[in-house]
């Protein structure tokens, strides 16, 4: 398992794609600026094996504690429906490169 994680100011996603080839097939858990179900799904787009999101479970937890965190989580996972059927797809396996634009 290899886990990604930005440290520059630049885009996680922008180097997804570089680890995900010197990773040589190892899984990659990305672990940076995941705040929605449509970053989850760009990030799996990009070749990442399964994402992280340590950010707003925190913030869930700090507004609301175990509820606030399952709120977060409902809302994500929700994003990420919406916007595989907006992509006209049906489950996460579908995802790749060709869905995001230029």
């Amino acid at each position: 398992m290899v886990a990604a994680r930005s440290t520059e100011k630049s885009q996680p996603l922008d180097a997804l794609p570089g680890i995900v080839s010197a990773a040589g097939g190892l899984p990659v858990l990305l672990d940076s600026g995941i705040r929605s179900g449509s970053d989850v799904a760009k990030a799996l787009a990009l070749g990442a094996t399964a994402t992280l999101i340590g950010r707003p479970y925190v913030y869930g937890l700090a507004l609301a504690g175990e509820t606030g965190v399952r709120e977060v989580i409902r809302n994500i996972v929700a994003e990420f429906d919406l916007t595989l059927a907006l992509a006209g797809l049906t489950k996460a396996g579908d995802l790749d490169g060709s869905i995001l634009a230029g």
